[in-house]
């Protein structure tokens, strides 16, 4: 028995070797840095006309009492969050404008997003906040809250409708906003950490 089972060992085929991936990606480090700000740019901007599109879009379950997610305050608390407050300001800032060319400048949202990118940016995230999912939401609720506040202070003080509609319509949007968009803020906001984290330890 040990001399058939010695040749049966002799006449097995030799493994082949393991195949490797002709695609390979270097590692983000040994990026030359145009490249890697290039690269940056592209993500950045690209996250933010994407968030526009979304805004004009709604898929089947996205949608409560006819409002969507608020996908640019969601950009604008993760561009914040490991930003100074101006950076923040000047984020929501730029990306309230972008929005008033796609609705109306008359209210602005530049006003509620500049104020939302400065307070996420003041926040003392180290010490009192862990970013998990139950951090981010709650961020992104209270501060859609405060979004929406401020929106409709702007549209009391315009003096062209009646206070008491715009606080019935008010606390509506305001609930169904901020449900949403905390309940959709990790889809925005774990993958655009995870590449500014790379970056940031690849620089």
């Amino acid at each position: 028995m040990r001399i058939s089972e010695s040749r049966g060992n002799k006449h097995k085929k030799p493994k082949s070797p393991k195949r490797k991936s002709i695609i390979q990606i270097s590692p983000l480090s040994r990026w030359h840095p145009r490249l890697r700000l290039a690269t940056d740019w592209a993500i950045t901007v690209g996250s933010v006309l994407l968030c526009l599109l979304m805004l004009l879009i709604r898929f089947p379950g996205m949608e409560l009492l006819g409002i969507g997610p608020n996908w640019l305050l969601i950009w604008v608390v993760a561009w914040s969050v490991k930003r100074t407050a101006f950076q923040g300001a000047f984020a929501g800032v730029v990306l309230g404008l972008l929005q008033d060319s796609m609705t109306s400048p008359d209210p602005t949202h530049a006003l509620s997003l500049g104020v939302v990118g400065g307070l996420t940016g003041m926040l003392q995230k180290q010490r009192f906040i862990q970013e998990d999912f139950i951090s981010i939401a709650l961020i992104v609720f209270a501060m859609a809250v405060l979004s929406e506040t401020i929106f409709a202070w702007q549209l009391i003080l315009m003096g062209d409708r009646n206070p008491a509609d715009i606080w019935a319509y008010f606390q509506k949007v305001t609930l169904a906003s901020a449900i949403l968009s905390s309940l959709w803020a990790p889809v925005v906001y774990f993958p655009l950490k995870r590449w500014w984290l790379r970056l940031k330890l690849a620089e």
